[in-house]
């Protein structure tokens, strides 16, 4: 079974940055891409960020010049450094990897547990 944890969320004043990270565990033989999500409450969730294996980015057009997506393949991680924050910004955020098991799964998508970000003063 694979995990993903999720870490550095948490209140951030306007203009301020925080760093997010998620790690994945468990049996994964290829990851095909890593991403970052968002949602606030009555709306659907939507692409921050996401990243592939050979470096491939897409950012959403609200963070971009703002937010930068990076990965550690060895460690299975992917982190989204979040610069300038903005109100608009608050959210739940989650990340999310496209990944298989084994050579013989397909692949499938695992979520992280989310973890909050409060842009205010």
């Amino acid at each position: 079974q694979v995990q993903l944890v999720e870490s550095g969320g948490g209140l951030v004043q306007p203009g301020g940055s925080l760093r997010l990270s998620c790690v994945a565990s468990g049996s994964i033989f290829r990851i095909f891409a890593m991403g970052w999500y968002r949602q606030t409450p009555g709306k659907q969730r939507e692409l921050v960020a996401q990243i592939t294996p050979p470096g491939s980015t897409v950012y959403a057009d609200s963070v971009k010049g703002r937010f930068t997506i990076s990965r550690d393949n060895a460690k299975n991680m992917v982190s989204l450094q979040m610069n300038s924050l903005k109100p608009e910004d608050t959210a739940e955020y989650y990340c999310r990897h496209l990944l298989a098991e084994s050579p013989s799964r397909v692949p499938t998508e695992y979520w992280g547990q989310g973890t909050q970000v409060i842009v205010s003063s």
